[in-house]
């Protein structure tokens, strides 16, 4: 037997909706997707602020990473692509990867395409990504989601602290310098618990500049 064969099957990533949003899984064979996930990626701000495992530099290596991203797992992480829920329109990406199922603990990231930057999408992204992952039914039900980013990146400060992500401190040399897998940097650690109190809302959405 091949350990295809006997690897659990990825676990199915349910739609998310609230707040004016729709969280669904990326599609790889998506034009509109892969646009977005490019464009996401190879903005300047996510790259000073980000450094993925894979730069990608073009299309094909986006490609390559949204599959990546897309594939799903067995213990639970997912991959989701925000979409503005009257429109449809991608407004960015957020995604849960379970780090360890024995003391159910994981990572949360995010992030923002340009033109839907100052409508509170990150904010209400993350409420639904963590409250799925926490304590929904059909979620991973971790015990503590982690959210780190890098020192000095102020709005990332302030979106964890809106969604009940406390500060706990500054892990030293703990994320890559932007752009580079030589250097390091140090990053800003926030986290929330299952048994934390939800945030406080409402998390309305500001209108889309005309």
């Amino acid at each position: 037997m091949t350990d295809a064969a006997i690897r659990p099957a990825p676990r199915p990533v349910p739609d998310l909706h609230g707040h004016g949003l729709l969280l669904r899984p990326w599609d790889p064979d998506s034009e509109a997707d892969l646009d977005a996930w490019f464009r996401g990626r190879a903005d300047p701000d996510f790259r000073r602020w980000n450094t993925p495992l894979s730069l990608a530099t073009d299309r094909a290596g986006a490609l390559d990473s949204l599959r990546t991203a897309a594939a799903g797992s067995a213990d639970g992480s997912a991959a989701y692509c925000v979409t503005d829920a009257g429109t449809g329109a991608v407004l960015g990406h957020a995604g849960v990867t379970v780090v360890s199922r024995r003391m159910d603990y994981g990572l949360v990231g995010y992030w923002v395409l340009p033109e839907a930057r100052g409508r509170r999408v990150a904010v209400r992204a993350l409420v639904l990504a963590a409250r799925w992952a926490l304590t929904a039914p059909d979620g991973p039900r971790l015990h503590r989601l982690e959210l780190g980013h890098a020192v000095g990146h102020d709005a990332s400060c302030r979106v964890a602290e809106r969604c009940g992500f406390p500060a706990e401190g500054t892990l030293r040399g703990a994320m890559w310098e932007a752009g580079r897998h030589e250097a390091y940097r140090d990053v800003h650690l926030h986290a929330r618990l299952a048994t934390d109190p939800e945030p406080d809302g409402p998390f309305t959405p500001t209108p889309a500049p005309v």
